[in-house]
């Protein structure tokens, strides 16, 4: 269970670390200015959406210790976080796949199936993605 007073204080290290207001960090995470006044106040407890948020605007500051003041802020290179660790081996374990291969590959498929194509949506690794619609139908 997250202790509310050391979230808090961990919360004004992060507001401190950047130099902001609690209305500039609200606006920053994209939350109502007064959930950032409530929870520096104590009245309320910090929700799941709320931590997300943080540690997307803002990488250095890190899960377990925003959470539980274990860890370091900012965060460092090298962490022992089970997310960064996942990530890395991700990242070595991908194979290298020949770029024309994997086109001409595609194409064939694609073309064999001789089915229309309604959309086509590409995920970028850091959660957002395109859609791509053919209007043409």
């Amino acid at each position: 269970m997250v202790n509310k007073d050391e979230f808090i204080t961990r919360l004004e290290k992060v507001l401190d670390f950047y130099g902001l207001s609690a209305s500039a960090f609200a606006d920053s995470i994209g939350v109502q200015r007064s959930s950032i006044s409530h929870l520096l106040s104590g009245r309320n407890k910090p929700s799941l959406d709320f931590v997300l948020k943080i540690l997307h605007q803002y990488p250095d500051v890190e899960l377990y210790w925003l959470l539980n003041g274990k860890g370091s802020f900012p965060g460092s290179a090298k962490t022992d976080h089970p997310s960064q660790m996942v990530m890395e081996l991700e990242q070595q374990k991908q194979p290298e796949i020949p770029q024309k291969n994997a086109a001409t590959e595609f194409n064939t498929s694609i073309s064999a199936q001789k089915k229309p194509i309604t959309r086509i949506v590409i995920f970028y690794k850091d959660g957002t993605f395109e859609e791509y619609k053919n209007d043409r139908e």
